[in-house]
């Protein structure tokens, strides 16, 4: 755990520093946020966050080469780990062309596939899942690639969606690492398995690239990650997703909770832990391309109508819009993580109190503090 540790701190310290650098590099290069009607900025702002956030992933990842215990783990750690940072670093490197020159739509989903085609290519992919009751469910074929370059896609979409207020992807995303990576080292302790595990060291060093990044980009943001940083961000975390059920042959979470029998939940959740953490902006995606495709117009369109765009609308400040949707995936992503290992009486009590609160601040605060008219 304590290397683990090191990796985030590493690769949060080293997004930080170079985040300085990024911002000076994207405005001696005009790769600016111009200010559109959509947007909710004031003035322009930098982007190429991604590229600090690449640096610091980088950073955390050769770290761990250096480290005693994570250093002697098997070549499939290692092997996935790059993989998975390769095909970010391609991605990175498509969203600074857009952040450039803003690439169309069907460019940018080509280069999306081609990135996620890369982790299919180079093994990490989705292989099997454990079915309750009935073994495991072995994806035959192209079956398991196409799923992979799906969820990948999807995911991409999902966090580069949710990206419209300062600080908010760059938390969902950091919330969802942390949640996953608790669940991974978990999973491979009950299973006797090493605790060197791909899933682990990546969303290790995510998480704290995500957490380096959020001093330069919560309100008031002084940088964007920008596209490069959403997709890669994006890819990372799905990424980390399928190297963990490729290393798992059988899921056994039975055993948590103190050893007693738990419910269905825990054999299911790698299946529906990495859809969860980004439940939040895959919602918020499907509301814009139902929105969207009811209104005639192209589902890559933009427009202000997001669940965050909501959220100001009804009286949230943008601080507190973000950190309410931060509350909502971290009940999400920790929620299921707490019901499959730590599932009883306790955890129902304290799921259930963040529930109320959640929902109370949500929606019961702007009309509190909605003034009266005269």
């Amino acid at each position: 755990m304590r290397e683990y540790l090191t990796v985030f701190l590493v690769a949060a310290v080293v997004t930080y520093l170079l985040g300085v650098v990024a911002r000076e590099v994207a405005l001696r290069t005009n790769a600016v946020a111009r200010v559109r009607a959509r947007d909710v900025h004031a003035v322009p702002i930098p982007y190429f966050g991604g590229v600090a956030m690449l640096g610091g992933l980088s950073a955390g990842f050769l770290v761990a080469h250096r480290l005693p215990f994570l250093s002697l783990s098997g070549h499939q750690v290692f092997h996935d780990s790059a993989v998975v940072l390769g095909g970010g670093a391609m991605i990175c490197a498509l969203g600074v062309v857009d952040d450039l020159v803003e690439l169309d739509a069907l460019t940018k989903l080509g280069g999306q596939v081609l990135a996620a085609g890369f982790l299919v290519v180079n093994q990490v992919q989705y292989y099997n899942f454990a079915l309750p009751g009935h073994g495991q469910f072995i994806l035959v074929g192209p079956q398991g690639a196409l799923l992979s370059v799906f969820v990948v896609v999807a995911t991409v979409n999902a966090v580069n969606f949710v990206d419209g207020l300062d600080g908010l992807a760059a938390g969902v995303v950091a919330i969802g690492a942390v949640a996953f990576f608790v669940f991974a080292y978990k999973l491979a302790d009950v299973n006797n398995e090493t605790l060197a595990i791909s899933a682990a060291l990546l969303c290790a060093a995510l998480g704290g690239a995500c957490v380096g990044f959020l001093p330069h980009n919560f309100f008031p943001a002084r940088i964007f990650m920008g596209d490069s940083g959403s997709m890669l961000i994006g890819l990372m975390l799905s990424g980390a997703a399928m190297t963990l059920t490729g290393q798992f042959a059988a899921v056994d979470m039975t055993q948590g909770a103190g050893g007693s029998q738990a419910s269905l939940l825990p054999t299911l959740l790698p299946i529906v832990l990495p859809i969860a953490i980004l439940i939040v902006p895959f919602v918020d995606l499907v509301l814009a391309v139902v929105r969207r495709t009811r209104a005639g117009r192209s589902p890559f369109s933009p427009d202000k109508h997001h669940l965050h765009h909501r959220l100001l609308e009804i009286g949230h400040s943008h601080r507190r819009a973000v950190l309410i949707m931060w509350l909502w995936a971290g009940l999400i992503a920790f929620g299921g993580v707490l019901a499959s290992l730590y599932a009883g009486r306790v955890t129902v009590i304290v799921l259930g109190v963040w529930v109320v609160l959640t929902v109370l601040l949500t929606f019961a605060v702007p009309r509190v503090q909605r003034p009266v008219s005269r």
